[in-house]
């Protein structure tokens, strides 16, 4: 393998559903550590990651602690208003070369397994595009609110988790033209499919749940 495999966390978010305004959730401690510390940590479980960016916001002044003695890890106050717009900036910051292989995760999920990631680098490396990992979903899903609409077809529909694993240059690509054209999008592989492609779907885990609410933390703790 000759091209390079680059993490990007983006971690400048606040966290606003999860309780704390007061505390970015990232930085919330579980189990003793800062939720960060240990997405980043889960990340470098994996040797052929050469290298974890955590993009923070300008002036973040905890990030520095959270990460301290971690190995290939970077820290740069790139973050931007959105999720796409601080992966974008961590990507530009980067330097990394069209072909290298970027993988986003989400701060927010810390309780990532080394099995999982492995699959799903494995995966991605051998194909075209590349991909994410995500669960089938099990429960009957509603839509509506305050009354139910509709009750849809849970066949073939899956959760979306991270990492989420891509060609520098085609994410690169995927995500200007989103911004370009004044588009949102809440993950990478959203950009990817507007580009046209199809992303693999490789089977994740439970436990990289990603905390949300204030109760996901004691769950989490649990996992940990």
């Amino acid at each position: 393998m000759t091209d390079s495999l680059i993490a990007i966390v983006p971690a400048a978010g606040v966290g606003q559903r999860a309780g704390r305004p007061d505390l970015p959730k990232q930085y919330r401690l579980l189990a003793g550590q800062p939720m960060l510390r240990w997405a980043v940590a889960a990340l470098l479980a994996d040797a052929r990651i050469g290298q974890v960016r955590v993009a923070v916001s300008p002036g973040d002044e905890r990030a520095g602690a959270a990460l301290a003695g971690l190995p290939r890890t970077v820290c740069r106050p790139c973050g931007g208003p959105t999720r796409a717009a601080t992966v974008a900036a961590a990507l530009d910051d980067s330097n990394a070369a069209d072909s290298d292989w970027i993988l986003v995760h989400d701060a927010a999920r810390p309780g990532l397994p080394p099995d999982a990631l492995a699959r799903l680098i494995d995966a991605c490396l051998a194909d075209a595009v590349g991909g994410l990992l995500a669960l089938p979903v099990a429960d009957t899903v509603k839509a509506g609110g305050p009354r139910v609409r509709a009750t849809l077809d849970r066949d073939g529909l899956w959760l979306a988790q991270t990492p989420q694993m891509f060609r520098a240059g085609v994410l690169r690509a995927a995500l200007a033209a989103v911004q370009a054209g004044g588009g949102t999008v809440t993950d990478e592989a959203s950009a990817i499919e507007a580009a046209g492609h199809a992303p693999l779907l490789v089977p994740g885990a439970m436990r990289n749940f990603k905390v949300t609410w204030p109760d996901d933390f004691e769950l989490m703790e649990k996992w940990l």
